[in-house]
């Protein structure tokens, strides 16, 4: 024991209790009630420096298996893109982007594949590089605009065969394999680099 954390406290007048979080870059944060005697809050910390250390270790753990697995994949580092705030003219620049990027590659595309597909939507997704709806409406990621070109094509294409099969089955993955022979090593590249 007396292992001491090293931490940051904010103070919070919405705050009815203490709380720690723990992020991945090893930063510990105390957040106390105003009316809190800050002696109690570094007590409260000292008690939960056990867990401390265990979720620290935790993030590093995660990491050192991403990395590997990046590694593995020939990939140096995370895709890390930008995410500029919503309604600044760098979004609405990488919305109008990401729109003249999907119509036009889903053009080329559709020279080979001859599928139906209804309107083309971008959308500001947290988890998600696009879906195709049941009516063959597809929505894409408005961060595609920041993708190497290779990486584009596979969402586009991905997305533009489920309007014929609306699952991952393995007709769906030949489907993709028409245009995009390599799509498994750029669908794990863009599993294992959303950022």
């Amino acid at each position: 024991m007396g292992q001491t954390v090293t931490h940051e406290i904010r103070e919070s007048a919405r705050a009815k209790h203490l709380r720690i979080d723990v992020f991945p870059d090893g930063r510990v944060l105390l957040t106390k009630p105003i009316r809190m005697p800050l002696h109690i809050a570094e007590a409260f910390l000292k008690q939960r420096t056990a867990w401390i250390l265990q979720t620290k270790e935790a993030f590093i753990a995660r990491t050192k298996k991403i990395e590997q697995k990046r590694r593995k994949l020939g990939i140096a580092e995370p895709i890390l893109l930008p995410k500029p705030r919503m309604g600044s003219a760098a979004y609405k620049q990488a919305v109008a982007i990401a729109r003249a990027i999907s119509t036009e590659r889903l053009s080329h595309f559709n020279e080979h594949y001859k599928f139906t597909y209804g309107s083309i939507s971008i959308r500001n997704q947290k988890t998600r590089w696009g879906s195709c709806s049941a009516a063959g409406n597809l929505s894409f990621n408005y961060r595609i605009a920041y993708l190497p070109p290779a990486q584009q094509d596979y969402l586009v294409v991905h997305e533009l065969c489920h309007t014929k099969e609306h699952n991952h089955s393995p007709k769906f993955w030949s489907l993709v394999g028409e245009t995009i022979p390599e799509y498994k090593r750029l669908r794990s590249v863009l599993k294992s680099g959303f950022k």
